[in-house]
Parts: C-alpha cells; structure tokens; sequence
C-alpha cells in the first residue's frame, strides 16, 4: 500500500499549550515537528531540547523555511491573525489555536486569502473528534433522543488568574471566559444541532480589575477590558433554542456542561474541553440516566488530532471538520454576544448558510 510521506510541520508559540502537542505528536504519524519558534527564542530553545525537536528558531526564520509544509499556531489569541497571515503568505497550510482571530473581519481576510492561495486553515477545537462527542453525534443521529428542540451549555468557574502565571492575556480583547471556553461549547454544538442563526445576549465585567494569585506576578493587579459573564439564547437554523452562560464570575455550581433536550429524551454532553465521557441519555418516561458506551478511540488528551485530520484531508483533497468555515462561524457567534448586549437586539448570523457536513437529525 502506498504510504504519504508525513508533513513536516513548525510550531510557533512555545507557551503552557504547546507541551501536549510537542507530547501527542510522537504517536501521530502523519506529521513531523521539525522546528519550533517562540518571540523569546529561549523559550523555544527550552521546549526544542526538552522534545528532541531539531531546530528552534526566530518566528521568520521559521517562516522562512521552504522546507516547512504546516504551522501550529500556538500564539496568544491577540497574536493569531498576523501569525496565520503570514504563515499563508509564505505559502504554509496553518492550523490554530482557537480562536481563530480576535476581529471578524480578521477571521474573515484568513479565510478568504486562504482561499486565494489554495492553502488550509484548520482551528482548534478538536476534541469533537474524540471518542465523547463522537459518542453524542450517534446517539443524535440513531434517533435516541427524537428530534432536539431545545439545550444548555454552561462553563461558569473563577477566572485563570487563580493558576495562570501569565493571565494577563485572558483579561484583555479576544479573552475572556467567552473567547477563551467558548469555542470548544460552541464548536460541540454546532456538530450537534447545525449552524446558528442567531444570538441574543447580555454581557458583563465583574470585577473590573483581578489579582494575580500564582507565580512570580503574584499581587500584581489586571486591569480587565472585556466581559467576564455572558448569558444568552441561540436560535439554530434547524430549529432548537439553547441557553449559554461563560463565567469567570462563579466560585461554585452544579450545572451540566452541554444537555441537549429532544422529543423523546435527553442527552447529557460530557465535557467539550475534554475527549472521552461519559455519555449520558434519560429517555422519555424513564426514571434514571443511562451511560452509553464509548465506541470510538481517542478518550485521553488527544490534542493535534485536528491536525492529523487535517494533513490527511490535504492530502486526500477531502473535507475535513476542524476547518477554518467553522472556527469563523464560532468567531462570528461570540462577536454576536457582544454585538446584541450592546444593542439589546437579536443579531442575525451572516455564516448561518455555509454548507455543513454534519448529517441531518430526524426523530425515529
């Protein structure tokens, strides 16, 4: 059988992420780690000698090399747009971080130059390709619960600032518990239920400054810029209405993560930042939660499994799901929340029409 060479692939951004891909990729045949690169090259250095990666470079020298096919973007959010740009524009494939871009029309000139130079855009989250999400698409698909009509999501914890060394960047544009959990809520969903079509919202900054609790800035004071509590309502175009609420506002709860509510029963989504269970289904009539088995693989953390899909689709000239389409309807999602607290409207998805490869759901 023939046998694609693997893709030889840069990682740029040397921070507390990059170890589980820098780990993760010795099992992952279809990609190489050649070289990394970091704006403090020590750090680079540092990650290169610890992973047995061959070169640690400057982000241009990286960017330079024409022997590099794809970029792991593992930049703080405010970073990923000029680093995606111009990974394109040196004629790099790129996957991301998410999310995609902190503006929309940001996300919006990634894709399009995308397009202009037939290259790849992929953007995390993956962890819908594990075994638990993938576990929730076939009880949606096989019927268990009917038709879905309505859902939850809810991500309400206390901020980074309690174990982050550096949690500055989750307090400025593009952070936040929105831009920061959002996606992985965000991206399971939409695998569940389709596109949305629109996003009302209400958002809030409580406190507005932070105090660093860990680390050598232990004491030193945030100044926070961007909302702290959303809540709001999504209308899918398939029909169903869920309830969203991202916090870095609550010291307890026992919410779900994700429950999808249909005509005959409920699914109880584990948690999207994670790959495995459990997986769980209460069915019309029924007095307790049944837990489904996990038939696919991949339950630990499987992080640069987006990537391993990604190469494979490249070269296969297939789709694939962690694309750049998706990660930009996300984006455009969260600039809804914001958009409508500020205007205290509805606000209509311009990316609710792109095509979709999720299966259609219908009620057995």
């Amino acid at each position: 059988m023939f046998l694609l060479e693997p893709f030889k692939v840069g990682i740029v951004g040397c921070g507390n992420i990059s170890d589980i891909y820098f780990k993760n990729s010795i099992s992952y045949a279809a990609f190489d780690i050649v070289a990394c690169a970091d704006i403090d090259i020590n750090r680079a250095k540092r990650k290169a000698e610890l992973y047995h990666i061959p070169l640690a470079l400057s982000v241009d020298e990286l960017l330079d090399r024409p022997d590099i096919d794809l970029i792991i973007n593992l930049t703080p959010p405010q970073s990923h747009a000029d680093i995606i740009i111009e990974s394109l524009l040196h004629d790099k494939h790129v996957y991301s971080e998410k999310p995609l871009a902190v503006s929309l029309d940001d996300g919006h000139k990634i894709i399009n130059l995308a397009e202009e130079r037939n290259l790849h855009v992929g953007a995390a989250p993956d962890t819908f390709l594990g075994a638990g999400i993938q576990t929730c698409l076939d009880v949606m698909q096989q019927g268990m619960i009917g038709t879905p009509v309505a859902g939850s999501a809810y991500m309400m914890k206390l901020g980074p600032e309690r174990w982050h060394a550096d949690p500055e960047f989750f307090y400025q544009e593009g952070g936040g518990p929105l831009f920061d959990m959002g996606p992985y809520y965000l991206t399971t969903l939409i695998q569940l239920l389709g596109p949305i079509r629109s996003v009302m919202a209400k958002a809030k900054i409580h406190p507005s400054e932070r105090r660093i609790m860990k680390g050598p800035k232990e004491g030193n004071v945030i100044d926070v810029k961007t909302p702290t509590h959303y809540s709001g309502v999504l209308e899918f175009a398939k029909g169903p209405i869920v309830s969203m609420t991202m916090s870095f506002d609550v010291p307890a709860t026992d919410m779900p993560f994700i429950e999808i509510y249909g005509s005959e029963g409920t699914l109880k989504v584990p948690d999207p930042n994670t790959f495995g269970g459990p997986v769980l289904v209460k069915k019309k009539g029924e007095e307790k939660w049944e837990e489904v088995q996990l038939t696919y693989p991949h339950t630990e953390n499987s992080r640069g499994l987006g990537v391993v899909h990604m190469v494979d689709s490249i070269q296969k000239q297939t789709p694939f799901e962690a694309d750049g389409q998706q990660a930009l309807h996300v984006l455009e999602v969260m600039h809804a929340f914001h958009e409508s607290s500020a205007s205290g409207k509805q606000v209509l998805l311009l990316s609710a029409d792109t095509p979709s490869s999720l299966l259609e759901w219908e009620s057995k």
